[in-house]
C-alpha cells in the first residue's frame, strides 16, 4: 500500500488497457506518487479468442446509435459486462504470477475498450463497468478518465502525455537535453507527445496506425495483423493511394483532433493486391506521424516509438528514413530502456494515482482542454455502482 517517499506518497497501482486493436487485455503495475517519481513493476499481455474480438467488433457497430456515454444499446451491455469479467480476470492471473495480493495495490486505473470516441460532440464510449471490477476484484478502481476533459472541451485524447513527460526525466541525457524529444504510440491510432527541453508538453493523434493494417489483411488473408511486416515487405508503395490518405483534411487543419477508429477507412480489394495494400498502409502509418509531427512548437531530435506498430519493420524503416531526412532519430521504446507493449498500461496506472490525487490529466497543449483537468470515476470495493464523476477544474498543476 502506500508509503511516504520525501514529500509525496508512494502509491502502488496496476493499470489496465484494451486498445483500438482489439487484440487483448495489456495489465502493468507501476509505483508512483503522481507526479515525477515512477518505478516500473511487471506488466502481462492476455490475448483474447477470436469469438470475442468478433463480439468487440459488432459493439463498434452497435456503438453508433448511442447519443449519451450511459447508453447501451444491442449488444454492448452484454459485451460491457464479459469485457469487465475478462478484466478481474486478467488482475487476478497477474497479481498471482507476481506473488501480490490484493491489499498489496491501492489503486487499479481501468480503461475499458473505446467503442465511440466523437469529440466534436462531447462524446466518449469507453466499455467496462468500474464498480463490478472494483468488487470481482476487491482494489478500488477509477475509469472513465476521458469524460470530464470533454465536458470541458477537451478532445478526450491523447491522455498518455502527462505519464510520457514524467518518463522524460528518467531517458539518457543526450536524447533529451538538446533537442526535445517526441514520443509516438503507434496504436489502432497514432500519437505523439512532444516533451520539450523546457518540459513543454504537446500531444496530438497524429493519424491511422495499425487499424488500416490490420482490417486490410483480416479483410484479404484471414489473419488478424501483419506479423513484423512480413506481407508488406512482398509490396510496393503504391503513390496514388498514398496520396488519398495523406490528403486527408485533418492533416491540415489548424486545430488537432482526436480521432476515431471509423475516420480513416481501409481501401477497398480494387485499390491493391494484398502485398501492396499491406505496403502502402504501413508507409501512409510512417508519413502521417512525420506530416503530422510539423504542427509541433519545435522540430524532435529523437522520435522515442511505443505501442505494436514498433513491431512491424517496415513501419520503422520507413519511419528512420522519413526523420533521417530532418537529421532526427528513430528509436523503439526498448532501445531507450522502456517496454513499449506496456507503457499504455502503465499509463493508465499512472493517471489512476494522479485522479486519486485530484492532479489534472489533460491540458490545454494536449486535449485542447480550457485548463488542466483532473477526472476519473472512483469505484470501492464493496459500494453500489453510483458512479461518481470526479468533476474538478485544476487551475494549474502541481
Amino acid at each position: 500500500m502506500g508509503v511516504k517517499y520525501g514529500m509525496a506518497e508512494m502509491k502502488t497501482a496496476i493499470g489496465l488497457m484494451s486498445g483500438t486493436s482489439m487484440d487483448g487485455i495489456d495489465v502493468a503495475l507501476v509505483r508512483t506518487d503522481g507526479r515525477d517519481r515512477v518505478e516500473r513493476g511487471p506488466a502481462l499481455g492476455i490475448a483474447y479468442d477470436p469469438k470475442f474480438r468478433d463480439r468487440l467488433k459488432q459493439a463498434l457497430e452497435d456503438a453508433k446509435s448511442v447519443t449519451h456515454r450511459d447508453e447501451r444499446p444491442g449488444s454492448l451491455a452484454a459485451v460491457e459486462k464479459d469485457l469487465t469479467l475478462r478484466h478481474a480476470e486478467a488482475v487476478r492471473n497477474f497479481l498471482s504470477k507476481n506473488n501480490l495480493q490484493s491489499a498489496d495495490v491501492d489503486v487499479i486505473g481501468f480503461h475499458g475498450q473505446t467503442v465511440l470516441h466523437r469529440p466534436d460532440e462531447a462524446l466518449t464510449v469507453q466499455l467496462g463497468d468500474g464498480a463490478l471490477l472494483a468488487r470481482e476484484i476487491g482494489i478500488a478502481v477509477v475509469h472513465d478518465m476521458r469524460a470530464n476533459d470533454m465536458v470541458h472541451g477537451g478532445q478526450g485524447a491523447p491522455l498518455i502525455p502527462v505519464y510520457h513527460a514524467a518518463l522524460t526525466a528518467g531517458l539518457p541525457a543526450h536524447l533529451h537535453s538538446e533537442r526535445p524529444v517526441v514520443f509516438v504510440n503507434i496504436g489502432g491510432i497514432s500519437n505523439l507527445t512532444f516533451v520539450g527541453t523546457g518540459g513543454k508538453i504537446v500531444a496530438y493523434d497524429s493519424g491511422p496506425g495499425n487499424t488500416l493494417i490490420d482490417q486490410w489483411v483480416e479483410a484479404h488473408a484471414g489473419i488478424p495483423y501483419d506479423q513484423g511486416g512480413m506481407i508488406a515487405s512482398e509490396g510496393r508503395v503504391l503513390a496514388d493511394l498514398t496520396e488519398r490518405y495523406l490528403a486527408n483534411p485533418f492533416f491540415a487543419g489548424p486545430k488537432r483532433r482526436s480521432l476515431d477508429r471509423n475516420d480513416f477507412l481501409p481501401p477497398s480489394g480494387a485499390d491493391a493486391s494484398l502485398e501492396d495494400g499491406a505496403r502502402t498502409l504501413a508507409h501512409v502509418t510512417a508519413a502521417a506521424i512525420l506530416k503530422s509531427s510539423k504542427h509541433l512548437p519545435e522540430r524532435p531530435g529523437t522520435y522515442v516509438i511505443c505501442g505494436g506498430g514498433r513491431l512491424n519493420r517496415i513501419i520503422m524503416r520507413d519511419l528512420s528514413d522519413l526523420a533521417s531526412a530532418e537529421q532526427a532519430a528513430v528509436i523503439s521504446a526498448e532501445e531507450a530502456g522502456l517496454d513499449g507493449d506496456a507503457m499504455e498500461a502503465e499509463a493508465w496506472a499512472y493517471l489512476a494515482v494522479r485522479s486519486l490525487e485530484g492532479l489534472p490529466l489533460t491540458f490545454p497543449g494536449t486535449t485542447g482542454v480550457i485548463k488542466p483537468m483532473t477526472g476519473g470515476v472512483l469505484n470501492l470495493p464493496g459500494t453500489p455502482c453510483v458512479r461518481p464523476l470526479i468533476n474538478v477544474s485544476f487551475a494549474g498543476d502541481e
